[in-house]
């Protein structure tokens, strides 16, 4: 029997009164020590911007470098970023941040293919995360906006987590971007003409949750138009 197998099969499994008050009720105390630990750490830096992207993108994929780039031009409009605290295009994003001098957040979390710290976060902010729902409740709470690059399941999952917040009004409105045209306009074809157009699964006014760009300059302006058009501004 493999590990997985084992894994699967000790869920199935049923559970004596012991396991249920030493493991499963105790467990929510390491839950909210979590929370606990995010909302005082986060409280003290303030609203960033997300930036969310595959951990196994490499350094030298046009996308690490576009990372970089905006997380760099973000520090210098006086937002701070926040990642997944991880390689890849978290990487990249925590390297601008900290080229720019701005804040420079990563909320890590344990996986076991590619999951470790980056360099690149500010000493005093990173946190680490065993519950990937907390994580997500962190990046929600303080994000001044989204912008997500290509990446694999996490980031979307990060992603659609956003807009389902924000569709059903459990979140305020804030700006989504999607980087990369050429990645996106596959799955977003995909929401338009079956989602939308032939199972009325969602609303038009669904599709304006979001904007998709492919530069730098254009992820920076579609996060300053947004705060512009209600007269906010950065926190930095």
């Amino acid at each position: 029997m493999t590990k997985d197998e084992k894994k699967l099969r000790r869920v199935f499994d049923e559970k004596s009164w012991n396991e249920i008050k030493t493991k499963d009720s105790w467990q929510i105390f390491k839950i909210m020590s979590e929370f606990v630990e995010g909302f005082e750490t986060m409280g003290k830096i303030g609203p960033c911007v997300s930036i969310f992207g595959s951990a196994r993108t490499k350094e030298e994929n046009p996308y690490y470098q576009l990372a970089d780039e905006i997380a760099y031009k973000l520090t210098q409009n006086g937002y701070g970023v926040i990642t997944g605290g991880g390689p890849g295009i978290m990487e990249a994003a925590n390297k601008g941040a900290q080229r720019g001098e701005g804040k420079s957040v990563g909320l890590n979390i344990e996986l076991p293919f590619e999951q470790s710290s980056n360099e690149f976060i500010d000493n005093d902010k990173l946190i680490n995360f065993d519950y990937f729902f907390v994580r997500k409740v962190m990046f929600v709470k303080y994000a001044q906006g989204f912008i997500v690059l290509p990446g694999g399941v996490g980031t979307l999952d990060e992603l659609f987590e956003a807009i389902t917040l924000i569709q059903t009004k459990k979140i305020g409105k804030f700006p989504i971007v999607l980087v990369g045209k050429s990645f996106w306009n596959g799955l977003l074809d995909w929401i338009k003409e079956t989602m939308l157009d032939k199972e009325k699964n969602i609303s038009p006014k669904d599709l304006n949750l979001f904007s998709v760009v492919d530069t730098a300059d254009e992820a920076l302006t579609a996060i300053n138009e947004f705060y512009d058009k209600f007269g906010l501004k950065p926190n930095f």
